[in-house]
């Protein structure tokens, strides 16, 4: 049963992110949150800040918090399934908008808002085409470094700490760590998960389109 939240739904607005884009393995995951006007210094006491700025560890209490004291909204498409909506969309930033717009109406449904805020990855359109009845009247803000935003910072906190629970488990799930990003380390374990389990295991655990498919597949 979900956690009625700390703060009263006054007046504020919503804040979205992603993570996992970069990551050549795990999911791609869009995040949200409500933040009730006067709450911003409360959050910056919190720790909140862009997530990249952040430790693994230190993301992942400081999201819990965040869960408990806000309206929130968490999409996470898995390798799987990103790579089957890649296949229609071929376009990450369409898959993007779909996420963030999905993340808005989640929380729109639970309080009235009428501004979100959110990281420039596209054309504003892609979200504002994605959105549904409750999204097609609010002010949609788009800008770069955007996490400078707390509500943007607190949604960033949220994706992040989800992409790394469930890399964790999918890392799980293969018999191996899965590492972030899209290093040497990542080929490296690409290399042996397609020879442990085979070429096609690699859709269940990396997103293909990234060049490090090609690379891994000439490897190995």
């Amino acid at each position: 049963m979900r956690q009625e939240p700390l703060f009263q739904r006054t007046k504020g607005h919503i804040g979205t992110d992603e993570s996992g884009k970069g990551d050549y393995f795990g999911p791609l995951v869009a995040a949200g949150v409500f933040v009730p006007e006067g709450q911003d210094d409360v959050l910056r006491e919190l720790g909140v800040r862009d997530s990249k700025k952040i430790s693994d560890k230190r993301v992942q209490e400081i999201a819990e918090t965040i869960k408990q004291g806000y309206v929130h909204s968490i999409v996470a498409i898995g390798p799987d399934k990103y790579n089957s909506l890649y296949e229609k969309m071929r376009n990450l930033n369409r898959m993007l908008a779909w996420a963030h717009a999905r993340v808005i109406e989640n929380i729109l449904a639970e309080v009235d808002c009428g501004q979100v805020v959110t990281d420039q990855f596209g054309d504003e359109m892609f979200v504002r085409n994605a959105l549904m009845k409750k999204g097609k009247d609010i002010e949609l803000i788009q800008r770069t470094k955007a996490e400078d935003d707390p509500a943007v910072a607190a949604a960033s906190i949220l994706a992040r700490a989800e992409f790394l629970k469930r890399l964790y488990f999918l890392g799980q799930d293969a018999g191996m760590d899965l590492p972030k990003g899209a290093s040497n380390l990542v080929e490296e374990a690409a290399c042996r998960l397609v020879r442990e389990k085979g070429e096609n295991a690699l859709a269940l655990y990396a997103k293909l389109h990234f060049k490090t498919t090609k690379k891994i597949l000439a490897a190995v």
